[in-house]
């Protein structure tokens, strides 16, 4: 078998191939996207992701705590700005609040994390430890589930006013926000994926740490559908 590593466009190729386990095709997901969520299920969902809402910015600060390039931690750290929030930018922890504040849940039981179940946490921590321990160029790989986001988000923003009208627009401002902030993301984690990873043996290795964040993000579906139920297709 030939040792000779992939050229950067069939990495990144084989990368996007990974696509196919987003969880935008996990049932819970299309349940929600399809319209065929009750109102419980919408909240259990929104409850349960600010868990890993207000875990990214932990994550990229630990990914900056272990990178010696400052030219990457100046880059680095407008993900926690974008999340946290700057200046007037209220940031997206904020905006995925006012997200659970539209679909009829309260500050309070957002913020403390009463709903979310343990399958999530322990998801969401498997994430954030993985960063935690790993080089940092494996925790910015672990990152580019980003290059599939952008069209979760469009989806939301295109079926969501139509499926359940009740939730006020302005409520979806954190999809609309992540829409250019991911593909701007996605730049930059490409960027120093393909670099560093350049052996076909760390390129086998990036696959599987890509395929981990999938598994993080498709576990977390699993414990909401065990917690919140799955509605019937029509």
């Amino acid at each position: 078998m030939s040792a000779t590593p992939w050229s950067h466009e069939e990495f990144e190729a084989r990368l996007c191939e990974r696509g196919a386990a987003y969880h935008i095709h996990h049932p819970f997901n299309r349940m929600l996207n399809e319209g065929r969520a009750t109102r419980a299920q919408i909240q259990g969902w929104v409850a349960n992701r600010f868990c890993y809402q207000v875990a990214i910015p932990v994550k990229d600060a630990v990914v900056i705590s272990n990178c010696p390039d400052r030219a990457v931690r100046r880059e680095w750290v407008q993900r926690i700005l974008d999340h946290d929030g700057h200046g007037d930018d209220a940031g997206g922890i904020e905006a995925w609040i006012r997200l659970g504040l539209a679909v009829g849940l309260a500050r309070e039981e957002i913020e403390d994390q009463r709903h979310v179940v343990p399958g999530v946490r322990f998801a969401v921590d498997a994430y954030v430890n993985f960063a935690r321990r790993a080089p940092w160029q494996e925790a910015v790989c672990a990152s580019l589930t980003e290059l599939f986001a952008p069209k979760i988000h469009k989806e939301r923003l295109a079926n969501w006013p139509e499926h359940y009208p009740w939730i006020e627009s302005a409520g979806l401002q954190y999809f609309r926000n992540r829409t250019t902030q991911a593909r701007r993301d996605v730049e930059q984690g490409l960027a120093i994926t393909l670099a560093y990873f350049d052996t076909l043996a760390l390129q086998q290795r990036a696959l599987d740490i890509l395929q981990f964040k999938l598994d993080v993000l498709w576990t977390m579906n699993d414990a909401m559908a065990l917690k919140y139920g799955m509605t019937e297709e029509k």
